[in-house]
């Protein structure tokens, strides 16, 4: 489900709009930096003082908190300080994946690839001493997950230990997380245009924090066109849509130093 069987032999390039994310951010700042220098700073802070209280209080007719925000945005208070002041009381709203476990084994239950996988998978355990560790990474405001949970959910049942991070994270948090994780691999998945900015900004965070050893792979909705830049920012494995996720954990496994045979070899016995 889900697969297309009948593939052509090479797909059209598709023509992309191409957007400079880093001057289109320089722009909006440069806008929103005018904003506040033009606004009324004490009606502004009065405005998000009060939406601070209401959320911290009961809610009622009077306690509204929409009715509250409103008046925050007419006194020219920005988005991110109206959330912040609520987010004072509720704190911030997160999602944390699971992924769900047993669903592929019995699909591929005497494939011989996917024993390959299983086989390469224990001999990198075995001489790491330990399960190959892989961050499976949503960054910017990409809230599209089950891309990110169809993989973490196939590389978990393959014998990696799996670590799904939470949605809406920058690449700092994400260096954190694998840091604090200590993952061999950080797999990023981008459904939402934000592979060239956010992808090298999580890599050159790795280096500065002494772990460029650390693989960074990527996945999702990324064009043709921009492997090159990616590959060129450090990203060591790039699959688009219709990878087939037994070939994307042995190309990890290859990246990861096993010598995995290539597809249709017999299965291999030596580590």
């Amino acid at each position: 489900v889900g697969v297309n069987k009948y593939r052509l032999a090479s797909e059209d390039l598709l023509e992309t709009l191409e957007v400079d994310n880093a001057k289109v951010r320089e722009g909006q700042i440069a806008r929103i930096e005018k904003m506040k220098a033009d606004r009324d700073e004490a009606a502004c802070q009065a405005a998000l003082k009060a939406l601070r209280e209401g959320a911290a209080g009961e809610s009622s007719i009077e306690n509204n908190l929409l009715a509250l925000a409103v008046e925050c945005a007419r006194a020219r208070a920005t988005l991110g300080e109206i959330s912040s002041a609520m987010e004072d009381s509720f704190q911030r709203y997160g999602t944390q994946p699971t992924p769900v476990k047993g669903v592929y084994g019995a699909p591929y239950e005497g494939d011989s690839r996917w024993q390959q996988v299983l086989d390469g998978v224990a001999a990198v355990e075995r001489r790491l001493g330990r399960k190959p560790k892989l961050l499976v990474a949503k960054m910017g405001q990409d809230g599209h997950d089950r891309g990110a949970n169809v993989i973490a959910s196939a590389f978990g049942d393959m014998g990696f230990d799996v670590v799904s991070g939470p949605l809406f994270q920058t690449p700092q948090e994400t260096v954190v997380l694998a840091l604090e994780s200590d993952v061999d691999v950080v797999g990023a998945s981008s459904l939402a245009a934000g592979h060239k900015t956010l992808i090298p900004e999580l890599i050159q965070k790795l280096r500065e924090a002494g772990r460029g050893d650390v693989k960074v792979i990527a996945g999702g909705v990324i064009p043709p066109q921009d492997y090159e830049y990616l590959r060129g920012a450090g990203v060591q494995g790039i699959y688009g849509p219709g990878s087939n996720v037994v070939e994307c954990a042995a190309d990890v496994l290859r990246l990861l130093g096993h010598n995995m045979p290539p597809v249709g070899d017999a299965l291999a016995t030596a580590e």
